[in-house]
C-alpha cells in the first residue's frame, strides 16, 4: 500500500480540525458589538414591552423623538427633507421614498436590537460605511429604493445588539451624523390627499395611514421571524409597505417594498410586471433571518386604485396579514 495515501489523509484531518477551531470566532465575528447569541441555548431570545419613558434616554441621545409601534418598538424616523430628489420626472418627498429609521427593541435577556435603514448620497456612502464600521454596527444590505433618480442615492441595512442602549443611541447619532442627514424639520399642517385614499384600502384590503403627504398600506409576516437568535417583532424587519404620493388630478407614484421567502419571489414578480408595476432591486434585508427573507423594491405612477388592485394580487401569493393598528 502507498504511504502516500495516509498522508493525504492526515493533511485533510488537520485542515478539518483547523476549519473546526475557527468556526466559533467567525461566528462570533458575525455581527460587530453583539451580545451573547441566545440562539445557542436553544431558544429564541423574545420582545418584552416598552413604553416611551422606557426609551427617554435613548431619545435625548439621539438628539430628537419618537414612537411606539404595537408596544415592542420604539421607532424613530429621519426624514431627509434636505434633499431634492427626482426620479422618472417626480419629485420624491420625504415621505415616499427619503426616509431613514432605526428601531430599538429590548429583549428578555436583558439585550437590545437596533435595526434601521439608513439613506445617504452617494459622494457619502464610503464617509457613512467606516462611521457604522467604527461604531460597530453590521451592514446587512446596500441598495436602491428608486431606479433612475437625481442625485444618486443608496441605502443601507443597519444591525447590532448591545446591553446599553444609551451607548447604542450615541453611536447612532454619529453614523446619523456621517449621512449629512439635517435635524428633524418643523411640523408641518396637515393637508387632505388628491387620492381615493378608501378606492385604495379597499383594493388593497388593508386600512392605510395618511402622514407627512403620502398614504401607507402595510402588511407583515405572519410567521415568526428569528434573527441572530432573536425573534422580531412582528413587522419588524417583515414588513410589505406600499405608499402612494399625490401628483395630481387623481394620479399617484407608488413606492414599495414587498417581504418574501424564497418560494414566493418568482410569482410575486411575475404578478407585479402584469400589473405594470416596475422592479427595482431584489435584496435580502438580514443576513442570519429564519425564515429566510427575500425583498423586492418598486416603482409605478398612474391611477392608485388600479395600481392597489395589482400589488393586491401579488399581496395574495404571500404569507402575510394587515399590519395591526394600520
Amino acid at each position: 500500500m502507498s504511504t502516500q495515501q495516509p498522508r493525504e489523509n492526515g493533511i485533510r484531518r488537520r485542515n478539518l480540525l483547523a476549519v473546526a477551531a475557527l468556526t466559533p470566532a467567525a461566528t462570533a465575528l458575525a455581527f460587530p458589538g453583539s451580545a451573547a447569541e441566545p440562539g445557542r441555548t436553544g431558544r429564541a431570545a423574545a420582545p418584552v414591552a416598552s413604553n416611551l419613558s422606557t426609551w427617554s434616554g435613548v431619545a435625548s441621545a439621539l438628539g430628537r423623538g419618537g414612537n411606539m409601534i404595537r408596544g415592542l418598538y420604539y421607532h424613530t424616523p429621519f426624514p431627509r427633507w434636505d434633499l431634492h430628489v427626482v426620479s422618472h420626472g417626480v419629485t420624491v418627498t420625504p415621505g415616499l421614498a427619503l426616509g431613514s429609521h432605526v428601531s430599538f427593541v429590548r429583549y428578555d435577556d436583558g439585550s437590545t436590537l437596533v435595526m434601521g435603514d439608513m439613506i445617504v448620497t452617494e459622494c457619502r456612502l464610503q464617509r457613512l460605511n467606516d462611521a457604522l464600521h467604527e461604531h460597530g454596527f453590521a451592514q446587512t444590505a446596500i441598495h436602491k429604493h428608486l431606479l433612475a433618480h437625481d442625485p444618486p442615492l443608496w441605502w443601507t441595512h443597519i444591525h447590532r445588539h448591545g446591553h446599553d442602549p444609551v451607548h447604542l443611541a450615541h453611536g447612532l447619532r454619529a453614523v446619523v451624523r456621517a449621512t449629512g442627514t439635517p435635524p428633524p424639520p418643523p411640523p408641518a399642517r396637515p393637508r387632505p390627499l388628491d387620492l381615493d385614499t378608501a378606492g385604495i384600502d379597499a383594493a388593497l384590503g388593508v386600512p392605510g395611514t395618511t402622514a407627512n403627504g403620502v398614504h401607507v398600506c402595510t402588511f407583515i409576516r405572519r410567521e415568526t421571524v428569528v434573527d441572530h437568535g432573536r425573534a422580531l417583532p412582528p413587522g419588524l424587519g417583515a414588513t410589505t409597505a406600499f405608499t402612494f404620493q399625490p401628483l395630481g388630478g387623481g394620479r399617484a407614484a407608488l413606492s414599495g417594498d414587498f417581504a418574501m421567502v424564497a418560494g414566493e419571489v418568482h410569482d410575486v414578480l411575475v404578478a407585479l410586471r402584469r400589473g405594470a408595476i416596475d422592479l427595482v432591486e431584489l435584496h435580502n434585508h438580514g443576513l442570519t433571518e429564519e425564515p429566510r427573507l427575500f425583498f423586492v423594491h418598486l416603482w409605478a405612477t398612474g391611477d392608485p386604485v388600479a395600481l392597489a388592485r395589482s400589488l393586491r394580487r401579488a399581496v395574495s401569493l404571500t404569507n402575510v396579514a394587515p399590519a395591526p393598528g394600520s
